[in-house]
């Protein structure tokens, strides 16, 4: 099999088959990424006994020749888009969700002899917990230690599936032995505890999954490539998968017929490992265990973990690697293959690594895209064409004005920006210091203004004079939230800070009033010499120096309270983090959430939930939980909750008798999903 070039589509599952059989969207979702010009394409997991085995009832079957037509209908797509296509093939065993739900018992070498530790999902809300017991209709596992009979079937139907794929015109079946599935769990030593040719060994626990890659191999000889996924290591729990048994293994798949190594890595406990893997925070997470799995095999080897364009294009030059597998970033932007061979690698919308998409799988439902309101909703693009060009101002250059700017001048409207600061990007900018990958999209932002050449006024305070000098046809007001400062005794005082205080510190235009007199001077000398323009020098020098004392209590643990008690501890500082509800880091996506409130901890934040706060003094901060009362030294307190969504420009706006829209967090405050989300809702019909 020869593909366009070395980037693939990994497997990421959309949800959104019916009863096994693949529908139109589906088949919309994978040709938008061939479209885009990856030149393989692998499906989401295929359960080769369907519904037998299976994760979801929305997820494609291999197991009946009645399938056959939908993957036809997938692969002719593909291929009038000029890419392969690969279905990847698996049987979920202990991690079925069907079977669970349907009172059969699960797959497994054995009967397991742990449990996981589930404490993360304390921060899960009651809707999410409903979401998630749904898809096993709350029911318990119960496991069957598989029999003689039972290997001899799996070989059996994973061989019949491979056929069905061959006779739909596919060019390649993934051999799925890693992720908590069947083979892979037959290949630990901590879930693999049988004493029988299946087990003790590295060898013996390798031995199904190179049964089954060789009865493939036997029966749909020449007509598909074979890969095998494996996992290059196993995190978070004593026996789990090494890299040196992955290599050995790896090594046997070979020998058995695969053609290529698929190369992952898998978190063992989903609520405290998933963003180990499979869906790794690291860039480049799995790329050095590809690189000496490579070197123990003669046949192509593929890296995934993201995998961004500049670390795949010198692990491939270097010889490391032989292909690039990019899951989130081409769910983020389809066309990324097609950028960079126009030489045009600035134009490519990043993954901002919110684990978004990955969540739904949790819920059994269709992921979606922070930055890409067309995903899993094709028929999106191309953009709506206008009847007749109007000139609209917008008044905010957030991730809502500037993505509000981009698709109306995509459409052929004429734009204005204008913000009060001197700089794009709104409170996502500031976001920039905790969550670095907020960078990487306004980057983006930036360089689509300028390829654009979209009109942008900074410093320019909006009113309905400075509007009406521009001759709107329209105004579009996203001016972001409001973060006032709390109304419990002495939240006026000077050592409160919000995220407004913060900001305008930073900015370099708050008040002494606002931040005291040294900070306030601080934030203006970094902005007169531009030093703080730039995130990531703020970033690493505040890690040498901060202006703030070494006890701050922050008030409120929702997405921005938790981020900043990190970032602080990482900086030296005693941070206490309050929260008058349960749940920490909404509305983060779990399992970033997860990550994140296990991060802040091992940074040494003390965190207390349920809180009711007391009183802020100059020097300390009091609560009470339950009967109880604590009080906390604090020389800085960061008020990060009570952020409100306003608009009262809006309002002025429309009693001069302006046509106005308000959107992003003016309107509802939902973060960078929710601006770029509620953009699209106004922009693509204006």
């Amino acid at each position: 099999m020869k593909t366009a070039n070395r980037i693939i589509l990994p497997a990421m599952d959309m949800n959104v088959s019916e009863h096994g059989e693949i529908e139109p969207a589906e088949i919309a979702h994978y040709e938008a990424r061939a479209k885009g010009g990856a030149g393989l394409i692998i499906t989401g997991a295929c359960a080769i006994a369907f519904p037998y085995g299976a994760a979801s009832m929305k997820e494609p079957g291999l197991s009946d020749d009645k399938f056959i037509p939908g993957l036809t209908a997938l692969a002719d797509a593909i291929h009038a888009a000029g890419s392969k296509l690969c279905i990847q093939s698996t049987h979920h065993g202990k991690v079925a969700r069907v079977d669970i739900a349907n009172d059969r018992a699960v797959l497994a070498p054995n009967q397991p002899d742990y449990r996981y530790n589930m404490g993360a999902l304390a921060d899960c809300t009651p809707d999410e917990l409903r979401k998630m017991g749904e898809a096993t209709a709350g029911k318990q596992a119960a496991y069957k230690d598989m029999t003689s009979d039972d290997i001899s079937w799996l070989i059996e139907t994973w061989a019949d599936a491979a056929e069905r794929i061959a006779k739909s015109g596919a060019d390649a079946i993934e051999i799925h032995a890693a992720h908590g599935y069947i083979l892979g769990v037959f290949l630990n030593q901590r879930d693999n505890k049988r004493t029988d040719k299946y087990g003790g060994t590295l060898a013996n626990r390798a031995r199904l999954a190179c049964e089954v890659t060789a009865a493939v191999k036997a029966r749909v000889g020449e007509n598909l490539a074979v890969i095998v996924r494996v996992a290059g290591q196993e995190y978070g729990q004593q026996g789990g998968l090494t890299l040196e048994e992955a290599t050995e293994a790896a090594s046997l798949f070979e020998k058995a017929g695969a053609d290529a190594i698929h190369v992952t890595g898998w978190g063992r406990n989903p609520f405290e490992n998933f963003t180990e893997g499979p869906l790794p925070n690291t860039v480049g997470a799995y790329l050095d265990n590809a690189a000496e799995i490579k070197k123990h095999v003669s046949i192509p080897v593929i890296a995934v973990g993201r995998m961004l364009p500049d670390v795949s294009e010198k692990a491939i030059a270097e010889g490391r690697v032989d292909f690039a597998a990019m899951g989130r970033q081409l769910l983020a932007d389809p066309d990324l293959p097609n950028k960079l061979r126009a030489g045009t690698p600035e134009q490519v919308r990043p993954c901002i690594n919110c684990y978004l998409c990955v969540a739904e799988n949790f819920f059994d439902d269709t992921p979606f895209c922070a930055v890409n309101p067309a995903l899993g909703n094709e028929k999106l693009l191309p953009l709506k064409p206008i009847s007749s060009s109007k000139h609209v101002v917008i008044v905010g250059s957030g991730p809502a004005g500037l993505e509000s700017a981009r698709v109306l001048t995509e459409r052929g409207h004429r734009v204005t920006v204008i913000d009060k600061s001197d700089r794009l990007g709104g409170t996502m900018w500031f976001s920039t210091m905790t969550t670095p990958d907020n960078e990487r999209l306004l980057h983006w932002f930036k360089a689509e203004i300028k390829r654009l050449r979209i009109a942008v006024k900074l410093n320019t305070v909006a009113t309905i004079e400075t509007i009406r000098a521009l001759n709107a046809d329209h105004v579009i007001v996203a001016t972001g939230a409001v973060r006032p400062k709390p109304d419990f005794p002495g939240g006026d005082l000077p050592n409160v800070q919000t995220g407004d205080t913060l900001r305008a510190m930073m900015l370099g235009t708050a008040t002494a009033q606002e931040a005291g007199f040294v900070l306030s001077n601080l934030g203006k000398m970094g902005r007169l010499s531009g030093l703080t323009k730039s995130p990531e020098f703020v970033r690493q020098f505040t890690k040498y120096w901060l202006p703030m004392g070494k006890n701050v209590v922050v008030i409120g643990g929702s997405l921005v309270g938790l981020e900043l008690a990190e970032f602080l501890a990482e900086r030296g500082r005693n941070v206490t983090l309050l929260h008058e509800q349960q749940q920490l880091g909404l509305p983060l996506a779990m399992p970033r959430r997860w990550t994140a409130v296990k991060d802040s901890l091992d940074h040494g934040v003390k965190i207390h939930r349920n809180v009711a706060i007391t009183r802020i003094t100059p020097k300390t901060v009091e609560w009470t939980e339950g009967e109880e009362s604590f009080s906390a030294p604090a020389a800085m307190v960061v008020y990060a909750d009570g952020t409100t969504a306003a608009a009262p420009l809006a309002s002025e706006l429309r009693d001069a008798g302006m046509s106005v829209d308000v959107i992003g967090d003016a309107s509802a405050v939902n973060y960078i999903h929710g601006a770029i989300h509620s953009a699209w809702n106004v922009v693509t019909e204006l």
